[in-house]
């Protein structure tokens, strides 16, 4: 007798991504992630693109479960082509894609069959910036800058006190860079091998990845457990 498959959940994520950081500048939206896939706690992969770009005003960041965000990325595929079969002239903003993903994710937790990730959703349409992010049981808010993952904790901080709306492109990236070296130093699931993003009115830029320069020989880094009681 044939044996029927049950139906599964992910009840653990397997292949993750850690942090995004995103800020809005004065011409739109600038987000940055590592390309690191971690197999647990094993650095397992170095080249994944966790930014995409979404229809024509909206880009996307996720850290997370990377099968789940592919998921996402064919649910929005599938949207964006709908969207387009009207041909009515007008197409998505990312206002619009935001709320359908907070939608998707709220829908999924409450089926108790949760997309495993923390999506960060920028873009620009009509002159107006948006930044908004949803996590996996749908808790969802909007922002001048957002950071999912260790970023909550590491770059947001430094985004309160550094962050002006008048910030330029280059003055965004240095902000960027600032934010994934302190992620890299802290974050063991980070790599060096950073992607940043921009979007404006004029469209979606993925620039091609880098590595930060790092300094690895302060005293804290080479004994970090120096005056710690009990250590060795």
């Amino acid at each position: 007798m044939e044996r029927v498959a049950e139906s599964e959940r992910t009840l653990y994520p397997y292949v993750t991504g850690s942090s995004v950081v995103a800020i809005k500048y004065k011409d739109g939206i600038l987000m940055a992630a590592d390309m690191g896939g971690s197999y647990g706690s094993t650095l397992r992969y170095k080249s994944v693109e966790r930014i995409k770009p979404i229809g024509k005003h909206s880009l996307l960041g996720a850290s997370g479960e990377i099968s789940d965000f592919q998921e996402i990325l064919r649910y929005l595929d599938e949207l964006i082509l709908y969207d387009n079969m009207w041909d009515d002239g007008n197409s998505l903003g990312p206002k619009e894609v935001h709320n359908y993903l907070t939608r998707v994710m709220y829908n999924r937790r409450n089926e108790f069959n949760p997309l495993w990730n923390a999506l960060v959703l920028g873009g620009v349409k009509n002159g107006q910036k948006y930044l908004g992010m949803v996590n996996m049981i749908g808790i969802n808010f909007e922002d001048d800058h957002v950071a999912t993952g260790l970023g909550n904790h590491l770059a947001r901080p430094i985004l309160r006190d550094e962050w002006h709306e008048n910030l330029t492109f280059e003055e965004g990236v240095k902000l960027l860079e600032k934010c994934m070296r302190v992620l890299l130093y802290r974050d063991r699931s980070a790599v060096n091998k950073i992607q940043i993003s921009k979007i404006t009115d004029e469209g979606a830029t993925v620039f091609p990845p880098f590595s930060l320069k790092t300094y690895w020989e302060f005293s804290a880094f080479k004994n970090p457990t120096v005056g710690a009681e009990c250590s060795w």
